[in-house]
């Protein structure tokens, strides 16, 4: 089981590696916000290059975890992002992401996100939980991806973040919906969640990351089938459900804790009478 393990691993890793080292040309989304301000002057930018060359920025180094998927905003579900993590995995239960609206150098830094495990999720208190959304929605349906692997590396990422939740707060509305291109972070941040149901997402936010990345959002659903059974019930998968216009259909294998947990109180109830 141990060499079984470390042979996944070792695939991951160097896929993740070959992967990253790719992403250039093809599939590139360019920021579509000019920020105001001044060109760099001469003086800014030695000062750049000897910092480049002093200084460290170890902090960076380990994000080789490079997803792509979207993002509902809790209290506005209409408005929708599409999402560039690049992140840190500091151990088996916990990750960190800094979050752009695109994946060159021009990028904006729009957000946060902190990835736990279920075991990390059940621990915090009831008040924390609700800032926390589920993943296993993103990954059954084939949203969340990641850019240049190979497919049984992306089959192995994703199986690892099964059952997994996110905590993002979106700082910058750099990919607005509403009209309009806000050229400054301003205003308070906006706790973001995940899509539970199919018909949540906006069908030309998928279409528009597939073409582009050369993606096919319902091939990688078709290819994750195997881990539904893995799948448990999670809390918050129905924290937006009714809130989107249009008709929204299940996800296999994605189903609310809560109410998951209302059917057993039910059936014991029902069990239990005389």
């Amino acid at each position: 089981m141990f060499e079984k393990r470390n042979s996944a691993a070792t695939l991951l890793t160097g896929a993740l590696i070959i992967g990253l080292a790719g992403c250039t040309g093809a599939g590139m989304r360019q920021s579509g916000v000019d920020v105001p301000g001044r060109a760099e002057s001469g003086k800014t930018q030695a000062l750049e290059a000897g910092a480049a060359m002093m200084q460290t920025n170890e902090p960076l180094d380990p994000m080789n975890v490079y997803l792509v998927g979207f993002h509902p905003m809790k209290k506005n579900p209409s408005h929708q992002m599409e999402a560039h993590h690049f992140c840190t995995q500091l151990n088996e239960d916990f990750a960190q992401c800094a979050l752009f609206d695109g994946n060159t150098a021009k990028a904006h830094l729009n957000g946060i996100e902190y990835i736990i495990s279920e075991r990390l999720f059940e621990q915090l208190p009831n008040v924390e939980k609700q800032y926390w959304h589920p993943h296993n929605g993103e990954i059954l349906s084939g949203q969340l991806v990641a850019p240049g692997l190979p497919d049984q590396a992306d089959h192995e990422l994703m199986k690892s973040k099964m059952n997994s939740y996110g905590k993002t707060w979106h700082t910058w509305d750099t990919n607005p919906d509403h009209g309009g291109e806000p050229s400054l972070p301003l205003g308070e941040p906006s706790l973001a969640w995940s899509f539970n149901r199919f018909g949540q997402a906006r069908s030309e936010l998928i279409d528009e990351r597939d073409r582009r990345m050369g993606i096919d959002t319902d091939e990688r659903r078709k290819a994750r089938q195997d881990l539904v059974p893995l799948a448990n019930p999670q809390r918050g998968v129905d924290a937006l459900r009714g809130q989107f216009s249009g008709p929204t259909e299940p996800i296999p294998g994605v189903v609310d804790s809560m109410v998951d947990k209302g059917a057993d109180q039910r059936r014991g109830a029902t069990t239990s009478t005389p």
